[in-house]
């Protein structure tokens, strides 16, 4: 995350460990955290444990309520931040925005989310999508895996920079083609080791990824 641009300071990626618990990384920057720095690991139920950030509590209501969920990466993307600006989030303008079709939905506040409360509503407010935009704040996204999290992550960047690169456009008054259902429907698959081939972009290079490979 932190490599690709997709989080500077400010993040956390978890993932799933059952039905009653996930790991999450330490309240440090991603691009620091070491290859054998223990994560936190965070109970379902009951208060967060020492060294868990406030917003890991999204991260706990989503698990909550999603039990298909297995990965979750909250970030800070510079494109869907500056999108969020406009009050807007990604529309499937091109392949990879097909996975969040028609739009992930925007949470409004502004403030970060560091209570119950609000970690429950934005996950209700989440729904099934796949992410959701904290306006002015990044975006939370999530998949089966942690992998394919990760992946639908930059998917999401790359959606969000390409409807800033056509704004120009739509001030002049054109309107982008957007995918209609039965395209989306058609191009979002998962076939082809998709996500499996992002990851590997997304890894190579880290020493966690040296290790393995």
């Amino acid at each position: 995350m932190a490599r690709h641009g997709l989080a500077h300071a400010y993040g956390h990626v978890s993932t799933r460990i059952d039905d009653r618990s996930f790991l999450v990384t330490p309240a440090m920057p991603l691009g620091c955290v070491e290859p054998d720095e223990p994560g936190v690991i965070v109970r379902l139920e009951g208060d967060l444990p020492p060294g868990a950030l406030p917003e890991v509590r999204i991260h706990r209501e989503i698990y909550r309520n999603r039990r298909e969920i297995g990965g979750i990466c909250r970030v800070q993307p510079p494109a869907i931040m500056a999108l969020s600006a406009l009050r807007e989030t990604p529309r499937a303008l091109h392949g990879l925005g097909t996975y969040f079709a028609p739009a992930p939905p925007l949470w409004e506040g502004v403030a970060l989310v560091r209570d119950d409360a609000q970690a429950v509503a934005v996950a209700e407010k989440m729904g099934k999508a796949a992410a959701i935009v904290l306006s002015g704040n990044g975006a939370v996204v999530a998949g089966e895996t942690i992998e394919e999290a990760a992946a639908l992550t930059y998917f999401l960047e790359d959606a969000a920079r390409l409807e800033l690169a056509i704004l120009p456009a739509r001030a002049a008054g054109i309107e982008p083609r957007q995918y209609s259902p039965q395209q989306v429907s058609a191009r979002a698959i998962k076939a082809g080791a998709l996500i499996e081939r992002m990851w590997q972009f997304l890894c190579y290079g880290d020493p966690e990824w040296q290790q393995q490979n």
